[in-house]
């Protein structure tokens, strides 16, 4: 974990030379795969799959299921990001709660206001099938609680997200993509289960921020 920290850093100190203002936030498309997040400290919060609908905004991330991690999160998550709602679901015990969502930030996209920060080559540029070209994409976000993080974003040149830093004033964690195939194979997952049908939406608990990332720290 120091080296990628120590990556990032290095990164962050040489880009500013090879930055193109030109450069615009491209958007992911349909994705299924694996996710990981874990604090700087080594400690993984989650592992788990995750389906993704680029067009309608959709995101379903299932942890601790296939990859038992011990200290990880168990949670079934499905994001409607356009509507600002997400289910929190629980197949074992046939419960499902529905809530609203303060910050609409999540790994499997560029936002729009990104800013462009460089290009770099992961391994070797120079040996077939030894390197790979990302791009950096960075900016600050504030959710309708006034919450406020920055993230650092680096995306494949097809815009394949492979890894985002967020820190906060309280926290810092890392999301890693693996295993990604560029289709939603199971679009059921997607579906509001039958379990949620009728839910009302919650209350939110004053002080409290309901978005894919608070579920992390």
């Amino acid at each position: 974990m120091f080296a990628v920290v120590s990556l990032f850093v290095l990164v962050c100190l040489t880009a500013k030379s090879h930055a193109d203002h030109h450069h615009h936030p491209c958007h992911s498309p349909n994705m299924t795969g694996f996710m990981t997040v874990m604090s700087l400290k080594g400690e993984v919060k989650a592992y788990g799959s995750f389906t993704y609908d680029s067009m309608g905004k959709k995101l379903r991330f299932r942890s601790n299921e296939s990859h038992p991690v011990n200290t990880s999160l168990g949670l079934d998550l499905l994001m409607f990001f356009e509507e600002g709602i997400f289910y929190e679901i629980d197949s074992k015990n046939q419960s499902c709660e529905k809530k609203k969502l303060h910050c609409t930030m999540h790994p499997l996209d560029i936002p729009d206001d990104a800013k462009f920060y460089t290009t770099v080559h992961t391994g070797s540029p120079s040996i077939e099938g030894e390197g790979l070209k990302v791009s950096i994409w960075t900016g600050t976000f504030t959710d309708s609680k006034g919450w406020k993080g920055h993230y650092s974003m680096s995306v494949t040149m097809g815009c394949l997200p492979i890894s985002t830093f967020y820190f906060t004033e309280t926290t810092t964690f890392l999301m890693s993509i693996m295993e990604v195939e560029t289709e939603i194979k199971d679009p059921d997952l997607l579906v509001v289960p039958s379990i949620c049908h009728g839910q009302p939406l919650e209350e939110t608990p004053e002080g409290t921020v309901n978005s894919f990332l608070h579920e992390f720290m």
